[in-house]
């Protein structure tokens, strides 16, 4: 069965298993998420659920959102977000759904925006070594160094790794492991990192390419 929920990274922190071995863990504030909408494959051409997150009052939302809420018997929220899943049909409109729906042992994928760090160089965006600190070299050692050919092409390829705008970018974590599930926190503890600073918003969806043993 295909499970998917809405959340709010919270940080991170290190769990303890039963045997004594320390885990880190992300934890995040998983739902409650109030189902929107249903898209069918007969009415929309694919299978899909729409769910909402996150308390906001009702003026801070725009006309349309705050009648499609209206419609759906759902109070106004912040965050809107669709997840095709194969049981679409088994949601209902208007049902909240809970970090509970996840077990401890699940294996999920979570995207989210990464932390943006602006302009930076090629050393701390691709991890590009630093030139040689020796008369010749330089002024500036931490420059992205050779362009390529000289006379021909006379040109610099596509693709070169180049300074530029580094972060700010969604991404996928694939085939992260559920450590522990807070009902009573509404928090799911995930094994490793996701992305994104504390405070922003992720999906958890179960895992599209999960890992045979």
């Amino acid at each position: 069965m295909n499970k998917a929920i809405i959340g709010r990274k919270l940080g991170m922190t290190q769990y303890f298993a039963p045997d004594g071995t320390v885990v880190p863990v992300t934890v995040v504030e998983a739902g409650p998420c109030a189902v929107t909408q249903v898209k069918t494959l007969a009415n929309d051409g694919y299978a899909a659920v729409q769910m909402a997150f996150g308390d906001v009052k009702e003026k801070q939302v725009t006309k349309p959102m705050a009648g499609h809420f209206k419609k759906a018997g759902v109070p106004a929220a912040r965050i809107l977000r669709e997840f095709r899943l194969e049981n679409a049909e088994s949601y209902e409109v208007g049902k909240v759904v809970k970090c509970d729906s996840f077990e401890a042992g699940d294996v999920v994928d979570v995207s989210g925006t990464t932390k943006g760090r602006g302009y930076t160089g090629v050393i701390k965006r691709w991890n590009q070594h630093r030139l040689k600190e020796t008369h010749g070299v330089g002024p500036v050692h931490r420059e992205v160094g050779s362009m390529g050919a000289n006379s021909s092409p006379s040109r610099v390829f596509k693709g070169k790794n180049l300074a530029g705008q580094y972060g700010g970018e969604a991404v996928t974590m694939l085939n992260l492991t559920v450590v522990k599930v807070d009902a009573a926190r509404n928090c799911l503890l995930i094994k490793g990192a996701v992305p994104g600073g504390s405070g922003s918003f992720v999906t958890i969806r179960s895992a599209v390419k999960t890992q045979k043993k």
